[in-house]
């Protein structure tokens, strides 16, 4: 239940007419279709449309204007719920619901406050969302941002529609990159002690090197240069391995994430975890040996081809840890598996779920959320950057820059799958244009609205206070309607694991109350702020010209009640995507 009052009204008055038709006889409908309600196309068309006269269509082998006009007949207390219901060739209902009923939606907001578009969906099902999991080889880079925010989002709405959420960090610490990054540190290390000696051609080549060899040279003094090469660069990898690992975790909390569990990829070599899933599988007839090399059967799971889990020299694959790491998801009892990955890991996803489908689940147990490329703009212009060079723009810059929200709100504008442009200076701009600025001023200046009321002594009434009854204008109404839609697209979001619907909705809910709040005055004319102040939000600046209307106490009672609702609601989608409502701005 999506907790939109006016919806599952609307939905159950429409499913209690098939019901009532099916009784009389004047419908078959097998099965009660599940009920999805939208908004017409043109508002005089009505508040809601619903188009199950003509999914019925086929099957009752009638025509769907006919279906829709028996549905019509059916609905009991019609004229209680609906001002009008119309049929739209070629089978459209679309309906005007009572004013009373939309006001429904105010009060239900004040008596959920923080609750409301929360929801038991879930029922508790456990979910382990698995994001970031960045070699601790270097700094996070732009693109684990965006993958944080992208995790913390999905993991935040899962939890809002009443799941149970883990969120992990896989710790990819054993292998050839944490070799490299020994060698390449001992390298540097020796370079600062004056040694001669010829770089890794594949080490770490960042500035952060450097530093992690001055912090080596801290801490050991000359003492690794009696120890042999291969003890040197051990002592070099143990130590910048525990230095950049906190980097990341000091990033991510400054990024406002707190992961609840780290696996060590390392361990599971440790405790002869791969040995064991490499055994079992073998044990089951899904690893054979060819050509030196051990061989995951994933092709009899619906993977392209088998895998390689072991190869000639003997060392495992990434595909082999990642076997144990999943069986060891499975065992602890999940029951959904989230792995957020970049886009360039989609040839991995078949050879995953084929993992899956090997321990006896279904390959829906495993969901992949795939977060692509992002490219940093500067005024409009791409800056520039290279990874094999070790110059790359990190995290920790972004965000130094433009600030942890801006950040946040710009890696989630858009699907995840999609490349994204972040510019830096438009992220940092007080303006309209700049789409999270837009929606947090939305609800400071709600909370402006209220500290003028205060100091001229008027009062903020809650819905339950103010007579609602004075809303008439079809402004108020929008952004009634908007707000009603608030639980549906949080359970959208949460169900397909796209944040960006979130933030389209908070723009246009910030749109709205823009729109309205130069449209329309909420308080007698020496309350409200400089209309000057309008044309950085309002386009149309003839618009202004209706900041004269007259409003009566109760009618300004009535607009800071529909205010109080509006800010209650973008502070909980706000925080939903771990971003702060400030009062002030």
């Amino acid at each position: 239940m999506s907790h939109d009052i006016v919806q599952e009204k609307v939905i159950d008055a429409l499913q209690d007419a098939l019901q009532e038709a099916k009784r009389k006889g004047q419908l078959k409908v097998e099965s009660i279709p599940t009920l999805t309600l939208d908004l017409p196309k043109r508002p005089e068309w009505g508040d809601l449309a619903s188009t199950v006269a003509m999914s019925l269509a086929p099957s009752e082998r009638r025509a769907p204007y006919d279906v829709a006009q028996i549905i019509l007949d059916n609905i009991v207390r019609r004229e209680a719920l609906f001002d009008r219901v119309e049929i739209a060739r070629p089978g459209f209902l679309n309906m005007t619901v009572k004013r009373d009923l939309w006001l429904q939606v105010l009060a239900e907001i004040e008596s959920r406050g923080q609750a409301y578009g929360r929801m038991a969906l879930g029922q508790g099902r456990r979910v382990l969302v698995e994001y970031v999991s960045a070699n601790p080889t270097g700094p996070l880079h732009v693109g684990h941002g965006r993958g944080a925010a992208v995790g913390q989002a999905i993991a935040k709405l899962l939890q809002a529609t009443g799941y149970e959420v883990v969120q992990e960090y896989y710790i990819n610490d054993a292998g050839r990159q944490m070799k490299l990054l020994g060698a390449s540190v001992y390298a540097k290390y020796q370079e600062l002690l004056g040694r001669p000696v010829s770089f890794p051609a594949e080490g770490y080549r960042g500035a952060y090197i450097e530093t992690v060899a001055a912090h080596v040279r801290e801490q050991a003094g000359e003492s690794v240069l009696n120890l042999s090469a291969e003890q040197a660069e051990q002592r070099c990898r143990e130590l910048a391995y525990r230095e950049l690992l906190e980097n990341i975790r000091q990033d991510l909390r400054a990024f406002g994430i707190e992961f609840d569990a780290w696996f060590s990829e390392a361990s599971l070599l440790a405790s002869g975890g791969v040995e064991q899933v490499l055994s079992d599988l073998r044990a089951r007839d899904l690893l054979f040996d060819q050509d030196g090399a051990w061989w995951f059967r994933s092709s009899s799971f619906g993977d392209e081809k088998d895998r390689v889990v072991r190869k000639q020299e003997g060392d495992y694959t990434y595909l082999a840890s990642d076997i144990a790491y999943h069986r060891d998801k499975l065992q602890r009892g999940y029951d959904l598996l989230i792995d957020v990955w970049g886009a360039d890991h989609h040839g991995y996803i078949p050879r995953m779920e084929a993992v899956v489908q090997a321990y006896g689940y279904p390959k829906e147990r495993l969901r992949v959320v795939l977060v692509q490329m992002v490219n940093l703009l500067r005024g409009g212009r791409k800056v520039e950057m290279s990874k094999r060079a070790g110059e790359f723009i990190t995290m920790r810059e972004v965000m130094d820059e433009v600030g942890a929200d801006a950040a946040k709100f710009f890696f989630l504008m858009r699907r995840s799958d999609t490349h994204l442009d972040f510019d830096l200076e438009l992220a940092k701009q007080q303006s309209a244009e700049n789409p999270v600025y837009y929606v947090q001023y939305a609800h400071a200046r709600i909370a402006s609205l209220f500290r003028v009321a205060e100091e001229r002594g008027l009062p903020v009434p809650k819905p339950s206070a103010a007579d609602l009854s004075l809303l008439r204008d079809p402004d108020e109404f929008g952004l009634i309607r908007k707000l009603s839609a608030y639980p549906s697209v949080v359970q959208g979001s949460a169900a397909a694991l796209e944040p960006h619907r979130l933030t389209f909705y908070l723009q246009e809910l910030a749109g709205l109350l823009h729109t309205f709040y130069f449209k329309h005055r909420i308080m007698p004319v020496a309350a409200d702020q400089d209309v000057a102040e309008a044309a950085a939000f309002v386009k149309d600046a003839s618009e202004m010209g209706k900041q004269r209307e007259q409003v009566s106490p109760d009618l300004t009672g009535a607009r800071l009640a529909l205010m109080y609702a509006v800010q209650q609601v973008l502070r909980n989608g706000l925080g939903l995507l771990g971003i702060s409502a400030p009062e002030r701005m």
